[in-house]
């Protein structure tokens, strides 16, 4: 599959993923049983995971969002930009919802911002997680599968804006 420039192949089938994301919502559910947790959804990828999760949450939560950008194409810049900031998660549990964790940069910039608004208590969710390209120490409470450290797209995730509404997932082709 051709998305602007670059050539994609099927990676993930949506099948394996909703399988992914019930097991996730089951394993947070267990800890928030007794709880009103906020997910804290990371914008813009992270929106049809969340979404996704919240169908098969059993419990009471509430949800809030947040938007950073760090992306240009296929590669991270290094810099990190707020769009939208959270809100009402003073004194909450949080967990935040997030579509990949790579390099932990972006992971690492939430949670300094939640330390600062003196919530209860935070977790990580990722569906994706790259473990040989994560740099950083942050616990990474639920993840739904290790990848390796290739560039998706589809399900939430996009190369420039594009392949966001795709529900498989596709990983960039070597040649």
């Amino acid at each position: 599959m051709t998305v602007l420039d670059k050539q994609f192949e099927l990676f993930i089938p949506q099948n394996k993923i909703q399988q992914s994301v019930e097991i996730l919502a089951e394993e947070i559910y267990k800890d928030y049983a007794d709880k009103t947790p906020v997910f804290l959804v990371i914008l813009n990828g992270a929106f049809i995971f969340a979404a996704d999760l919240m169908k098969h949450y059993k419990g009471s939560c509430k949800v809030s969002f947040m938007r950073i950008s760090s992306y240009e194409g296929t590669s991270t810049t290094g810099k990190i930009k707020t769009h939208i900031e959270a809100s009402g998660i003073k004194n909450e549990d949080v967990i935040i919802v997030e579509d990949i964790v790579d390099t932990g940069n972006s992971l690492e910039f939430i949670w300094q911002y939640l330390e600062e608004q003196n919530v209860k208590s935070k977790k990580i969710v990722s569906l994706f997680h790259k473990p040989k390209a994560y740099k950083k120490e942050l616990p990474l409470d639920y993840i739904g599968m290790n990848i390796p450290d290739k560039f998706i797209l589809g399900y939430g995730l996009d190369y420039d804006g594009h392949g966001r509404n795709l529900p498989d997932i596709y990983q960039l082709k070597t040649t």
